[in-house]
């Protein structure tokens, strides 16, 4: 009745405007107590279909983040992997390796339970040396080492024998190293061959390794060899300059040669690049004084400064060195 009344007055206030007044009235009063309804569906239709938070579990989402932030350039792969406990309540441990071609790093990350917080730091234990995720990773069976078994402090330096900042940190530890601490420090060499620039680094591991297996007294001999003779080794002559190295030293040369063409030694090389890429290493000469990482050639004043910092810790503490642990001295190569 009420629209009946609306529309006798329309005709009375004129054609076009009337109707148009008349008309939106009527709809407004037939919509009314639907157009609360329909705002109402609206507004819940929003809020359920609203964006999730980002999460950094979420492995695109902590990918895109993590390569913003390094900065990890477009041809650079990054890999997440699945979180794990990080030790620290609240957060959870999430792993990230990139990768160019053959150089690779993984960095680790903590992540806040809820997935909105980042967290790069390191976390130590009181309870433990501040370096023992670093000394859980470092190896040194089987491994070619001067110095005293059973020594407080162990060093162990990863090298490449066409580096030249490896050959002077080389010259100042042979020089040094033993004669400053002859009971106390023990040296460890890991190979970490820069393949992608020192073309012939990596055979000349591999050769290393063979001497070892052969001789392993001469593997220093091979190494200071390697190392005063760098500038003129290059890729062509290596064979040549190991065939006149094993002369001079008395080695078997059919079973060096056979040893540098089998598995064996490759393959105890390639472990040595492991380990180094797990400890995050990329570059040489990298060493570890009882797991505390110096990257980059350090002076033989400062290596001393920490090599005598360390032994007054471990006076105390005895929770790093070999003074701590089992170490396997006895060949060269694990017998399968």
């Amino acid at each position: 009745m009420k629209h009946l009344v609306l529309l006798s007055k329309a005709r009375k206030t004129g054609p076009r405007r009337g109707w148009a007044r008349v008309l939106l009235s009527i709809l407004m009063a037939c919509a009314g107590p639907f157009a609360l309804l329909f705002l109402s569906f609206g507004l819940l239709q929003a809020q359920t279909e609203a964006p999730k938070p980002k999460s950094a579990f979420d492995k695109q989402v902590m990918a895109d983040y993590v390569r913003h932030l390094v900065p990890y350039g477009p041809q650079v792969t990054i890999v997440v992997a699945d979180p794990k406990p990080s030790g620290v309540s609240g957060f959870k441990e999430v792993s990230i390796k990139a990768s160019l071609g053959a150089v690779s790093e993984e960095r680790q990350y903590m992540v806040s339970d809820d997935g909105q917080k980042i967290l790069v730091a390191t976390v130590y234990d009181v309870k433990s040396h501040p370096f023992k995720p670093e000394l859980d990773k470092l190896k040194t069976d089987f491994q070619p080492s001067i110095g005293t078994p059973g020594a407080s402090v162990v060093v162990v330096i990863f090298s490449d024998f066409e580096c030249t900042y490896c050959r002077e940190e080389a010259k100042m530890l042979r020089e040094k190293l033993v004669q400053a601490y002859p009971t106390e420090v023990r040296l460890y060499f890991k190979d970490f061959p820069l393949s992608q620039i020192h073309p012939w680094a990596r055979p000349a591991a591999i050769a290393g390794r063979c001497v070892f297996k052969q001789k392993p007294a001469l593997f220093w001999d091979y190494h200071d060899y390697m190392f005063e003779n760098q500038a003129t080794v290059n890729e062509a002559n290596l064979k040549e300059k190991i065939g006149e190295f094993a002369k001079s030293k008395a080695l078997d040369m059919e079973a060096l040669t056979a040893c540098v063409a089998g598995k064996a030694a490759e393959a105890e090389v390639d472990k040595s690049i492991t380990e180094a890429r797990s400890l995050g290493i990329s570059s040489t000469p990298t060493l570890f004084v009882n797991g505390r990482r110096i990257a980059g050639s350090i002076k033989w004043e400062g290596l001393q400064q920490l090599i005598d910092i360390e032994l007054g810790y471990q006076r105390v503490n005895k929770n790093a060195g070999e003074q701590c642990c089992q170490v396997t001295l006895s060949t060269p190569f694990p017998q399968k």
